[in-house]
């Protein structure tokens, strides 16, 4: 009786460390398939059209940020310049020295303010030159402001268009990874002979990866893009504040020399 009672329990025990080693094997090959499911073995399965489109943002990306970068130092130089450069050539002015006004604008050469006033203040002089000041001369003077206006805006608008256009199509442009992502996603189900996961994995993760990175893409531009965009607006005010100032200071010079 002794015998048989311990090949019965062998036997349980011998069955039992073989379900346990199935398992354990199992828990084994699925931790396995996870973690090759990993953001490296996703690059590297990537399909041609996939490289193509990601290599696509990534080189609207770089031109972004550098449009980015170089458009804030054009702007904060602009901004730090003409705070200098106001209340010196006001000052100048005032107390009627146009040269020693159109020398200090000469020294603030990325200051937008410095530019239109130079281009207004070299107009008047070049009249005021030839004696009494009329008003076809103030409006000569008022035409060169505006045309200082319009080159210093479309310089500070220099680069944004990219921006606007890459933040509109850079989601399409990953949406178009995402297309044959998912195109590859189907035809790796038809073609496995079970529809698991494992047949449309890589096509979901390849659509994911190329739309994830459309938007990360276009995010920025857009956010910049509207920023820069407000920033371009206060200088144009400034400009034409600044010109305004410049006209009147113009007709009330020709104003006292008519009652000289």
């Amino acid at each position: 009786m002794t015998i048989p009672t311990m090949s019965l329990v062998g036997t349980k025990t011998l069955g039992l460390l073989f379900f346990l080693q199935d398992q354990g094997g199992g828990g084994s090959q699925a931790s396995a398939t996870a973690n090759a499911f990993t953001m490296s073995e996703m690059i590297k399965n990537l399909g041609p059209v996939a490289i193509g489109v990601i290599a696509v943002l990534l080189i609207m990306s770089m031109y972004s940020i550098a449009v980015m970068v170089e458009r804030f130092l054009t702007y904060r130089a602009a901004k730090t310049q003409s705070r200098e450069f106001a209340p010196r050539v006001a000052q100048a002015l005032k107390n009627d020295r146009i040269e020693e006004a159109i020398n200090i604008s000469d020294k603030h050469k990325k200051s937008h303010l410095a530019m239109v006033v130079n281009a207004g203040l070299q107009e008047f002089r070049a009249h005021e030159a030839g004696g009494d000041i009329s008003g076809d001369e103030i409006d000569a003077s008022k035409r060169a402001l505006q045309r200082a206006i319009a080159i210093k805006s479309a310089e500070f608008r220099r680069g944004l268009s990219g921006l606007a256009t890459i933040g509109s199509t850079a989601p399409f442009v990953g949406l178009f990874g995402t297309v044959f992502g998912i195109i590859s996603a189907f035809t790796g189900m038809k073609n496995a002979e079970s529809a698991g996961i494992g047949a449309v994995a890589g096509g979901i993760a390849e659509a994911l990866l190329t739309t994830a990175l459309g938007l990360a893409v276009a995010v920025p531009a857009v956010w910049v893009f509207n920023y820069f965009t407000g920033k371009v607006d206060g200088f144009i005010v400034e400009m034409d504040n600044s010109a305004s100032e410049l006209i009147d200071y113009f007709i009330k010079n020709r104003t006292r020399q008519l009652k000289a």
